[in-house]
């Protein structure tokens, strides 16, 4: 293991254990028996790719049992559902990875011009940004004297000051140089979970005939309903990894959603089907 898996492990062990127990005594410790070496506390950092892993891995695994389910729903044969299932799924799972690519991506490069104008408004009319600055330390409570104090203080670090504006007076977080990088590396996740997680209702169409010729496909829209039920039950239960949430609440509650998505999906699948055969 590295020194920074080291490092973040201890982390895990040591603070957030102590947050999630509220236990001040062990709160206290972890931090007057670290390394001092460092300056600052270290925090998960896992967390960044946190968003395309759960919103792939839902997406993904909602849109193919969608499938099945309304393909149940409308009594379409297996050989139709596995053909409509793969190549939509990985259809959408490459236009959700560049999606999320571009749009991340586009919002950075949103961000960084915003700070390019702060930067401008701060080499052009530094009182002006250090007045409205003062401002809104006084509005979250501080005295008019020290936060003058504060920001006059700040303001002899011009890159870091603009920083702090931008998080202060616009509620942004100024992306790393190599934002494009970490934006290719959200869009390659999110391909890979929609893929990965929208793969597993249609496996069991393939792998369970294979073992059992003679399974009617009763039983393989319930294999499908159960294997998408334990998928979105672990992706509950990983999602309370990053959160303060009980891992069966996270689970329960992202089950009870995603199942309320495939219930919607299968009665209108039985729907359609009921207009057609009235039709026909």
């Amino acid at each position: 293991m590295s020194s920074s898996d080291e490092k973040v492990a201890l982390v895990t062990d040591g603070a957030r254990k102590a947050y999630d127990g509220l236990d001040m005594d062990a709160s206290k410790n972890f931090h007057d028996t670290r390394l001092q070496t460092e300056s600052t506390e270290m925090h998960q950092t896992e967390g960044g790719f946190l968003k395309p892993l759960i919103f792939g891995g839902l997406d993904g695994i909602l849109t193919s049992f969608a499938i099945v389910a309304g393909a149940a729903g409308g009594s379409l044969p297996i050989p139709v559902v596995l053909v409509l299932g793969f190549s939509n799924i990985f259809a959408d799972a490459l236009a959700m990875g560049v999606g999320e690519f571009l749009s991340s991506k586009a919002e950075n490069e949103w961000i960084l011009s915003e700070r390019r104008r702060e930067n401008w408004e701060m080499e052009n009319y530094p009182e002006g940004e250090i007045r409205e600055m003062i401002d809104i330390y006084e509005t979250r409570g501080m005295t008019r004297e020290d936060a003058t104090m504060v920001i006059q203080t700040m303001s002899k670090y011009k890159d870091f000051f603009v920083d702090v504006m931008m998080a202060e007076e616009l509620a942004l977080q100024v992306p790393d140089e190599d934002h494009k990088t970490e934006s290719m590396k959200e869009g390659v996740v999110m391909f890979c979970a929609f893929a990965t997680f929208g793969s597993l209702p249609l496996l069991g169409y393939v792998i369970i005939p294979a073992l059992f010729p003679s399974s009617g496909e009763e039983v393989l829209f319930t294999a499908a309903c159960v294997i998408t039920g334990m998928v979105l039950f672990g992706m509950g239960c990983v999602k309370s990894i990053f959160s303060a949430a009980h891992w069966f609440k996270c689970g329960l509650e992202t089950l009870l959603l995603g199942g309320a998505c495939a219930t919607v999906a299968y009665t209108v699948g039985q729907f359609v089907n009921g207009l057609i055969e009235e039709e026909s």
